[in-house]
């Protein structure tokens, strides 16, 4: 009996140890299903991203291009024009932008316009005579 005994145990203890390894088997199965879903899915959302981001690009290049954008001088001077009269309300005082201010209107030949910061600039700096040339320039005197 004790044989007849042993063998059993030893049959018991070989099914529970194939039924341990079915499960760790069916288990490492699932984790491996789980993982290759999961890449899957990662991977197709960053694809989709790349091409929605790519053909935005595109669409916005495209649309660059059937309209350029042109800029005329006068434009741009206006533009700084407005840039220096900015920095005055807060800076009066800036030599800088009195000095780019009378030369955009220069630039534009607004004469009268460049008269009021180039006096501000020869009564900052009553040593340099390019502002006073300037001046002379803008009202007219040689």
């Amino acid at each position: 009996m004790p044989e007849k005994q042993r063998r059993q145990e030893l049959a018991m203890e070989s099914t529970q140890k194939k039924s341990s390894d079915s499960r760790v088997h069916r288990s490492d199965r699932i984790k491996q299903i789980f993982a290759l879903v999961s890449m899957i899915g990662f991977g197709g959302s960053a694809i989709f991203g790349m091409v929605s981001l790519f053909g935005s690009g595109l669409s916005s290049q495209h649309q660059q291009k059937s309209a350029p954008v042109v800029v005329s001088q006068e434009s741009l001077l206006a533009a700084q024009e407005r840039g220096y009269e900015t920095v005055l309300q807060r800076e009066p005082q800036n030599q800088t932008a009195l000095e780019g201010l009378a030369n955009v209107r220069l630039q534009m030949n607004n004469k009268v316009g460049a008269i009021e910061p180039l006096e501000k600039l020869v009564k900052l700096n009553p040593g340099r005579s390019d502002y006073k040339a300037l001046l002379g320039q803008a009202k007219g005197k040689k």
